[in-house]
C-alpha cells in the first residue's frame, strides 16, 4: 500500500515521520573555502550535480578533505554562484560543518578562539 502524505508524495512506509526525506536521487555536492582565518565568511569554491558531484568528492578524497554530509545545505548552496560568499541563513550550518572538520583533523576549533574573544 502507497499513501500520498501532505505534499503529495508517495510514501511506502506509513511509520516513517513526514519529515524526514528521501535522499535526492541525482547527487549534490559543494565544496566550501574556510576563510575564518581571514576573519572573513566562507566561500563557494565548486558546486555540482550528478558527474561533476561525483567529481568534487573524488577530487576531495584523493586530497584528504573531510566529507560530510547534509542534502538539505548542499542543495541550498548549489545554487549559489561559485566564489561567493555563503548567505547568512547557512552561517550555522556551515559553522557546524567547519568545527567537525578541525576536530576530524585535530585541530583546534576557530570559532572557540573568537567566542574567547567576545567575552
Amino acid at each position: 500500500m502507497v499513501k500520498k502524505n501532505d505534499y503529495g508524495e508517495g510514501q511506502n512506509d506509513p511509520l516513517k515521520p513526514l519529515n524526514i526525506k528521501d535522499k535526492p536521487k541525482r547527487l549534490t555536492a559543494v565544496a566550501l573555502k574556510d576563510r575564518t582565518a581571514e576573519r572573513d565568511i566562507p566561500q563557494i569554491t565548486a558546486a555540482g550535480r550528478g558527474k561533476i558531484a561525483e567529481q568534487i568528492l573524488k577530487l576531495a578524497e584523493e586530497n584528504g578533505v573531510k566529507i560530510r554530509e547534509d542534502s538539505t545545505l548542499a542543495e541550498m548552496l548549489a545554487t549559489i554562484e561559485i566564489d561567493s560568499p555563503i548567505p547568512s541563513e547557512a552561517f550555522m550550518a556551515v559553522a557546524e560543518i567547519l568545527a567537525y572538520v578541525y576536530r576530524a583533523n585535530g585541530q583546534p576549533n576557530p570559532f572557540d578562539a573568537i567566542l574567547e574573544e567576545l567575552d
